[in-house]
């Protein structure tokens, strides 16, 4: 059996990685339904009250399963055993799952517990025990019989929840609710990229990619558009109508199908002329508002823009449409890259000659936050190294959590071990500079981990929140400074807290923050973590315009993580950033100066 490095492929700076679809269902599709699987035995685990190591194990395998570079589908049980905290038994739960498509303890579990209890624990701040107390107590077994028994008092006097639990149960609820079927940027690209895959080999496809939100890159996406040129229209519609993805077909015709897939996700395949190809791409990427502004223009010109082209009002002559660039010259304006067009003033920046010239993942010459196996990552400094490495990095730092996140067990003395160990790694890889770092947590007070005498030994400190999230404003904001403003905290790391569709962002005035990481040459991070996404675009821009200086970091926790970077440069776009804006493109050289004290 190959070890966790076998096979191994990162995508490098500004080029993707091998489709989801490559080699059958696919290394996303199966290790991260075994990941799920996982994940919900350790839930309901904790719901039912089993032993909190049991429940521990289990949320550390589905975290190994997930960031597992190779498919896990055709391993047996020596090769499961070499997953990192994959034992025995879950080993053969895995194994189970593979040969039959279940896990028959898993469904015992599910028959205890109805879904709606386990829904309840997404809930921020209500945990599995408080959520079966619901349920045994209240017989709440829903989201939406939890906020009626709010309204209606009927937690009052139930031991463990008051007023204040109460109104932190209504933010949370407000959170979910939001998100609605919405799903996370990540979940909607990979099968974005495995049906435009599938759907480009059909014989007559020439072109097909998809478009809407997931082409702008939006935090989360309600539904995937994806457009195509065929010379047979009917052989794509049939391809994607038999896909195993398809729940159910909502309409299908010669040139449009909708289908719904096992994951409740609508897509719409169109198949458009090829003269027409630019024209659609603009109109089903969107934004509407900024199609609107678009369509505005164009009749202000005695032209009309649609989907199908740009027409001349008088005479119906299509003017253009077979490429983007050539409608929106046509219109007077230069090519916007998709992650602008949300009407945010880049019709204005466009018009004035000042769009930025985006930073990519091709600028990128390095990582500064990431975790290996000494706290909660799955893979080894080596291996995590070495899978580096293979990105092209010049310099790559790791920055496990120092010890007051104190599920990690991290000592002065690990650190100093592991600084031993990174020093002799240096430049062992392709040259490249090898960083030792702290992911620090921010206490309720702004203090962090360690003392000065402690913390001038690291090359960079990236500080976090982790705890105390629903602190009042005031307090939240002080808290933030006073973080930014120590002299050896280099990165204010997912600076909002924020997970995303369970977690809001912390109640801060961001203004304030950003102004003093301005101030002190602190970095705000764009935490790539497709859960996180942190800073969002709205506060990229905020921050952007106190003139702080930023760092798009994976937070990668297992090797497969370390291409989440392309999510965090989608984030950084939509935020309008420059290479110049973000520390992780400048050369090794500037970067040490910034990260220094008083640098």
């Amino acid at each position: 059996m190959a070890g966790p490095m076998t096979g191994y492929v990162c995508s490098r700076p500004g080029q993707p990685g091998p489709p989801a679809w490559v080699g059958g269902r696919g290394v996303a599709r199966v290790n991260d339904e075994v990941a799920a699987l996982l994940a919900e035995y350790a839930d309901l685990t904790a719901i039912t009250g089993g032993d909190a190591f049991r429940v521990r194990t289990y949320e550390k395998a589905a975290r190994s399963v997930a960031g597992y570079p190779q498919d896990i589908g055709p391993l047996d049980t020596k090769g499961l055993r070499q997953i990192p905290n994959v034992g025995a038994s879950i080993a053969a739960k895995i194994e189970e799952y593979l040969h039959t498509g279940a896990i028959h303890q898993l469904e015992a579990l599910r028959a205890k517990v109805p879904a709606g209890v386990r829904r309840l624990t997404e809930i921020p701040t209500l945990g599995p025990k408080r959520a079966m107390l619901l349920y045994t107590e209240l017989g709440i077994d829903s989201l939406d019989r939890l906020a009626g028994a709010i309204r209606e008092g009927r937690l009052e006097g139930l031991p463990g929840f008051g007023a204040k639990s109460e109104e932190n149960l209504l933010r949370g609820l407000e959170v979910i609710q939001k998100a609605g079927v919405r799903v996370r940027l990540d979940v909607a690209m990979e099968l974005a990229e495995e049906l435009t895959g599938l759907l480009a080999a059909v014989p007559g496809c020439e072109r097909c990619t998809y478009a809407g939100s997931l082409r702008r890159m939006r935090d989360t996406i309600g539904d995937i558009d994806i457009l195509a040129i065929s010379q047979t229209p009917p052989a794509l519609m049939t391809a994607l109508t038999g896909l195993p993805h398809v729940d159910r077909v909502v309409a299908s015709g010669p040139t449009k199908t909708s289908i719904v897939t096992t994951a409740g996700l609508q897509v719409d395949l169109r198949v458009v002329p090829p003269a027409s190809w630019g024209a659609a791409l603009q109109y089903f990427t969107g934004s509407r508002a900024h199609n609107i502004r678009t369509r505005e223009i164009a009749v202000h010109s005695r032209l009309k823009l649609s989907e199908y082209g740009l027409f001349d009002v008088a005479t119906g002559e299509k003017i253009v449409s077979a490429t983007e660039e050539g409608v929106y010259e046509r219109l007077g304006l230069p090519w916007i890259a998709p992650p602008l067009r949300e009407d945010s003033g880049e019709i204005e920046a466009a018009r004035q000659g000042e769009l930025p010239v985006l930073v990519t993942a091709a600028d990128l010459r390095g990582d500064l936050h990431t975790h290996t196996d000494l706290t909660d990552g799955t893979a080894t400094l080596e291996q995590m190294v070495a899978a580096a490495a293979k990105c092209g990095y010049a310099y790559y730092a790791i920055t496990d959590h120092a010890p007051n996140l104190f599920m990690q067990r991290m000592t002065l003395e690990k650190m100093l071990t592991q600084r031993e160990q990174v020093h002799q790694l240096d430049g062992k890889h392709a040259g490249m500079r090898l960083l030792h770092g702290t992911e620090l947590n921010i206490d309720a007070d702004g203090d962090v981990d360690w003392p000065p005498e402690v913390l001038r030994g690291f090359d960079l400190c990236v500080a976090s929140i982790h705890s105390a999230f629903t602190q009042p404003r005031e307090a939240m904001t002080r808290r933030l400074i006073r973080a930014a403003e120590n002299p050896w905290v280099s990165i204010l790391g997912h600076p909002s807290g924020r997970l995303i569709g369970r977690r809001p962002p912390v109640d801060a005035d961001w203004d304030q923050v950003f102004a003093a990481c301005a101030r002190s040459r602190t970095a705000v991070e764009i935490d790539a973590f497709p859960d996180r996404l942190d800073a969002s675009a709205e506060h990229i821009r905020m921050a952007l315009r106190h003139g702080v200086k930023f760092a798009i970091d994976s937070d990668a926790h297992a090797i497969g993580h370390l291409a989440h970077l392309r999510y965090g440069v989608g984030t950084a776009q939509r935020g309008w950033l420059t290479a110049a804006d973000v520390i992780n493109t400048w050369p090794a050289d500037r970067l040490m100066a910034f990260l220094r004290p008083g640098g």
